[in-house]
């Protein structure tokens, strides 16, 4: 398996591309090439490569599912927990995500097959879900954003 691939399949929230090369991604959905893109990492000892979680939100970004949260240095990242999903983000420890549709469209399974490299397609297919909570965090407050 290439982490550079552009892979489609099912997330713990909806359909998505998966990708480490985060520009790609953004090519696809046509946007500007350095937007910031969402990180889903497999435990929480890979998110710890990236950032440090506040203390005071530790336990909140430890139990809570199909959320995500933006940190303090402008970065989202996802704890995935969703057991088919982790099945397979744990090959990579972690990939950027973004939902395989344009931006502001629904999604369109025939237009995102020809945009991936591989489609990964368990048994209940390919489904647009319902999008994760967002929060944004920094050491001393909380915002909910979605």
């Amino acid at each position: 398996m290439n982490p550079n691939k552009i892979y489609l399949t099912q997330t713990d929230t909806t359909v998505g591309f998966l990708s480490q090369d985060y520009k790609k991604l953004n090519n696809i959905k046509n946007r500007p090439l350095e937007q910031k893109v969402l990180k889903e990492v497999d435990c929480l000892n890979t998110l710890k490569n990236f950032v440090r979680v506040p203390n005071r939100y530790k336990k909140m970004v430890r139990r809570t599912k199909k959320s995500t949260f933006i940190y303090k240095n402008g970065n989202s990242y996802r704890v995935v927990k969703d057991k088919r999903h982790l099945e397979f983000l744990k090959k990579f420890k972690w990939m950027y995500s973004t939902s395989a549709n344009l931006t502001g469209q629904k999604f369109n399974k025939e237009w995102a097959i020809t945009k991936a490299d591989v489609v990964v397609e368990g048994k209940e297919g390919l489904f647009e879900g319902e999008a994760s909570k967002i929060y944004k965090i920094n050491n001393y407050k909380i915002k909910k954003i979605r």
